[in-house]
């Protein structure tokens, strides 16, 4: 027992104080998502949709999404990453409260893309803020921090939406607006005087190019122009297509495959965010280091697929948990390692759009998969899905395993070389 308390104890230190406390806020703002997860059994069994019109309502929910990373990641370069936060929160918060009166698909179609579009401004500004805040060697830490308090949320959330939703949707609604408002205020108070959290100055590009020792990150550069990065945020939206039934067809999986109520749903979802929880600091404290992020990352992928695949193995609940517990580590063995990936291909002034453009491959993955997952499901049944998804799992390993590996040997021949006498004098 001593042993365990030590290895958390160390999992978790060295971490600054202001990451920590983004951490915090987003764990607050994550606890009370619980409109999301039951969005597809809201539209269909509340408002009447189809599970068509529900896939494209989720992925409406997506395009804003992708307009939000763009935009976001464009402001905190302009702005900084504070004002794109602070208003995220806020405002995005209050625009839950809209969707008490929305009932036409019309009307909810817009109502989604706004949401969306103000909500997901927040994630490359809050990447930006969690890497700058970061000391250098702990920034996948870091990242992992967040992650946690985000999924220690989201096993409250969806369990808290379920018992919520068996009495009325519409508090999901108000749930939700209160949660973001809340996370809104407080981080305005803890961070409105912090220093660092303006836009940072572009350096020339033609005077770095003079200094012989720079790597490539730190060049200003669009990552739009980078095509190896481009090439990589493809591939992770791959994964964010299979990652995303969770939110999308697996809800109506257990509703129409099991008849599962809503508190049986929120459980399964919520048994995701408290395994990432209970597992992924300490994976990445001592694991991290130690194996190639080309081979944990792909590794996760082939194990998300089979946990789709897994699936079609039987009619059991012993198996919903099964695959629930398979895609949860994956997302373990994946998403902490393909951020740091995105923050050490950038620098202090561009690293707004190189997470913004991250934060738009997952946006991207919310437009497509939503829409494919419940065609293929209402045309062929669930089964053929599970398998498609499996297929394509593979397909996005190879490709991330022959990608990421190409980055990490890039990023290591490009390390500047520092003399003893220079480390001395920069410590």
């Amino acid at each position: 027992m001593k042993r365990l308390f030590l290895l958390y104890r160390n999992a978790f230190g060295g971490l600054s104080r202001p990451a920590w406390m983004l951490s915090l806020i987003m764990f607050i703002n994550r606890s009370g998502a619980m409109v999301i997860p039951f969005l597809g059994v809201y539209l269909t069994e509340s408002l009447g949709f189809t599970m068509k019109e529900a896939g494209i309502i989720l992925s409406i929910y997506g395009l804003g999404a992708v307009c939000g990373g763009f935009l976001g990641g464009w402001l905190t370069d302009k702005i900084g990453h504070f004002k794109v936060q602070a208003f995220s929160l806020t405002v995005g918060g209050s625009l839950y409260l809209m969707f008490l009166f929305l009932e036409k698909f019309e009307h909810m179609a817009i109502g989604v893309f706004i949401l969306s579009l103000v909500n997901d401004m927040l994630r490359p500004a809050n990447s930006a803020s969690i890497a700058h805040y970061a000391r250098p060697e702990n920034v996948t830490r870091a990242f992992s921090l967040n992650r946690m308090a985000l999924n220690l949320g989201f096993s409250i959330g969806p369990a808290l939406g379920g018992m919520v939703a068996a009495i009325s949707y519409k508090y999901l609604f108000v749930g939700d607006a209160l949660g973001c408002m809340m996370a809104g205020l407080f981080f305005y108070i803890y961070f409105r005087n912090k220093q660092g959290h303006r836009p940072q100055k572009k350096v020339k590009t033609e005077a770095i190019s003079n200094e012989a020792n720079l790597s490539t990150t730190e060049k200003v550069r669009s990552p739009y122009t980078d095509k190896l990065y481009l090439v990589f945020v493809v591939l992770n939206a791959g994964f964010a297509m299979l990652f995303f039934q969770l939110l999308s067809t697996l809800p109506l999986f257990y509703r129409q495959v099991y008849a599962l109520p809503e508190q049986n749903i929120g459980g399964l979802l919520a048994l995701n965010g408290f395994i990432v929880f209970m597992v992924e600091m300490i994976f990445v404290y001592l694991i991290g280091d130690k194996v190639k992020k080309s081979w944990l990352i792909p590794i996760g992928v082939l194990i998300l697929g089979f946990s789709f695949v897994s699936l079609n193995l039987g009619h059991h609940m012993f198996l919903l948990y099964f695959a629930m517990t398979l895609l949860s580590f994956s997302e373990i063995l994946v998403m902490p390692f393909m951020a740091t990936i995105s923050v050490e291909r950038s620098n202090n002034s561009n690293r707004g759009s190189y997470m913004g453009l991250y934060t738009i491959s997952y946006a991207a993955a919310h437009v497509i998969a939503p829409y494919m997952g419940t065609t293929i499901a209402a045309r062929h049944g669930f089964d053929t899905l599970w398998w498609i998804l499996g297929a394509f799992a593979i397909v996005v390993s190879v490709g991330l395993y022959f990608v990421v590996q190409y980055i990490e040997r890039e990023r290591l021949s490009l390390q500047p070389v520092v003399s003893p006498e220079a480390d001395m004098a920069a410590k």
